[in-house]
């Protein structure tokens, strides 16, 4: 078993000029790269990560994700992400994130839920049951993550379909499904240019349902809650002997002005 190391992780990262928006701004997915790439320092570094997973059949999943910004990197800017893991239960685990700037300002917090599940099953894993419950020992309940948790994403029945999609093989991660951040691009692909100009997100959430694979055709549904507030549902088209939807995963955002 690795010496215990300390609860919370901090990982330096570089906003990229590529990795940057037109306003000079981190794409929000980008960031959300860096935010799981943390994680999965901060999981490998305490024994409990792919390095160790992978070998043994089983691998991390992430359910839900909430990232709230005041503020986003600008291109060039150093910046670290803070991880830690608030709580661990038997089938998931909740892991926050806080994002700084090199002079220790505050950009930003997320929040995300996390399963374990055997590769080859694709059903869950007793995540209590991994090296004996190591992950208990990393339990972070002091430090603050003062965002909200997540909230229930509501869709009206008749929400309009905005876009259809195929996926392809730039979609595709190593657990050979639709990556998590690339459903972030296509949700704010559902905005033109002009948009984006004016407005960046100020707070993104996303549920995962079931997961997409290469080919699948996913349609996006899209209502506005309130002013700058849009709730997003995502459906797979399923071949069988009729075609039908099939909700892969729900989405909210709040934009504010740049």
């Amino acid at each position: 078993m690795n010496q215990l190391l300390s609860k919370v992780g901090r990982y330096e990262f570089l906003a990229e000029p590529f990795h940057c928006d037109i306003t000079y701004r981190l794409f929000i997915g980008h960031l959300g790269n860096h935010m799981l790439n943390a994680a999965d320092f901060h999981s490998n570094d305490r024994g409990y990560g792919m390095s160790y997973l992978n070998p043994i059949h089983k691998t991390w999943v992430l359910s839900r994700l909430a990232i709230e910004m005041e503020e986003m990197p600008m291109a060039y800017d150093k910046f670290f992400v803070e991880t830690w893991i608030e709580s661990a239960m038997k089938y998931f685990t909740g892991r926050n994130f806080s994002i700084l700037g090199t002079d220790e300002r505050v950009y930003g917090y997320g929040r995300s839920v996390w399963a374990m599940i055997d590769t080859e099953t694709r059903q869950p894993t007793d995540i209590l049951s991994v090296r004996d419950g190591l992950i208990k020992e990393y339990i972070e309940t002091e430090k603050d993550c003062p965002i909200r948790k997540f909230s229930r994403v509501k869709i009206n029945e008749h929400t309009p379909l905005i876009r259809t999609i195929s996926t392809g093989y730039s979609d595709v991660d190593i657990n050979g499904h639709i990556n998590s951040v690339k459903y972030i691009e296509h949700i704010l692909d559902l905005w033109d240019i002009d948009w984006h100009r004016e407005y960046r997100p100020q707070r993104f959430e996303i549920a995962y349902v079931a997961e997409a694979h290469c080919g699948d055709r996913l349609c996006f549904y899209r209502e506005q809650e309130q002013q700058n507030e849009y709730n997003i549902r995502i459906t797979k088209l399923v071949q069988d002997e009729e075609e039908e939807e099939v909700e892969v995963c729900r989405s909210k955002i709040k934009f504010i002005r740049n």
